[in-house]
């Protein structure tokens, strides 16, 4: 966030971004994406629904945009049926509604908010008409703080009414869920099982936020955090057992980087059939930056998903302009989560 500016210009070189082949790749994929066939049992009915793992392929090969270096599409086991990505691209408004600094959900009014939304999830539908864009909205329901607070945690946590109200907005409009963590001093371990309750709903998820997790016992925001493969992998467990549990589609969990040591040894990161794992390459800066720090952390350090994230403001701050949907379906890989701030 308010730190990436510095972070780039001590880590980041700046790069460009891996393109596929636009046009022949395209022709390919439109005529490789048939339409889902419905097996048949002996007793003549139709099967419960399932994965159409050809279609999940198909799409796989559509998000790796005509890499050739091995890297993308990711192999890992099938989903669980129900499965978001890649056979669709969220996009998702990301902010708190006690600030009007932390993101477009939250500056501006619900209605005003809802149609900005609406507006950028059209601009996707026409950049990419293979992929459906469903919206989302992505509330940091666990805020770091500077001050310790009563508990020395270096963490706020949001009143349950304001997830709620979220959520509800968030139906009106047909919309996915995602509360964001930062830890601060507390740990995933303690603040995850929070939402435990919302989890277990099939439209909600998690998003995680390693620049404010502070394991050596800093203050949020003088220095950036870190998560480890390990602490990840939990997280990954846990979804994993309330999906089980509550016979739900997977969850998606989003991992925010801009740096490497954010995301630590990301090649030991699981991939399970009950969440799909989206690294959103987080940060603000201008276009040569983010496409040297999408190249660096996405591009070349794959996990699973990749996202990117677009900052209203921020991305703006020395006279340039905001990628546009048309420039990021051009990435290699094609970024399937978007999230607006």
């Amino acid at each position: 966030m308010r730190l990436f500016i510095i972070t780039l210009a001590l880590t980041i070189s700046v790069g460009v971004w891996s393109c596929g082949n636009s046009g022949s790749a395209k022709n390919q994929n439109e005529k490789a994406l048939d339409s889902l066939v419905v097996p048949i049992t002996e007793k003549g009915e139709p099967e419960k629904p399932g994965l159409d793992t050809a279609k999940y392929n198909k799409m796989l090969q559509h998000m790796a945009n005509g890499d050739t270096t091995g890297r993308w599409p990711v192999k890992g086991p099938y989903p669980l049926a129900g499965a978001i990505l890649p056979m669709n691209r969220v996009v998702a408004y990301y902010g708190n509604l006690f600030s009007t600094r932390m993101g477009a959900l939250g500056e501006f009014p619900k209605n005003e908010m809802l149609k900005r939304l609406k507006d950028e999830v059209t601009k996707w539908e026409k950049a990419d008409s293979l992929t459906p864009v469903i919206p989302a909205l992505h509330y940091i329901a666990v805020t770091a703080q500077g001050a310790p607070g009563k508990d020395s945690k270096y963490r706020l946590r949001m009143p349950f009414h304001q997830i709620d109200t979220i959520y509800n907005w968030a139906k009106e409009i047909k919309a996915l869920t995602f509360v964001d963590v930062q830890v601060g001093h507390s740990s995933l371990q303690n603040e995850i099982p929070e939402f435990d309750e919302y989890l277990k709903r099939p439209d909600f998820h998690l998003g995680i936020d390693p620049e404010f997790s502070m394991k050596g016992g800093e203050k949020p925001g003088s220095v950036i955090g870190t998560f480890n493969a390990n602490d990840i992998n939990w997280v990954i467990d846990h979804l994993g057992k309330i999906v089980r549990d509550n016979n739900l589609p997977p969850k998606i969990l989003v991992i925010h980087r801009f740096t490497n040591n954010m995301v630590m040894n990301a090649k030991n990161i699981k991939l399970t059939p009950e969440v799909q794992v989206v690294i959103d390459m987080d940060g603000w800066g201008d276009k040569a930056l983010k496409a040297g720090t999408w190249k660096r952390f996405i591009n070349e350090d794959p996990v699973q998903f990749a996202g990117f994230k677009l900052f209203y403001k921020n991305d703006l701050k020395k006279g340039g302009s905001m990628y546009t949907p048309e420039e990021l379906v051009r990435f290699t890989p094609k970024p399937v989560y978007i999230q607006y701030q």
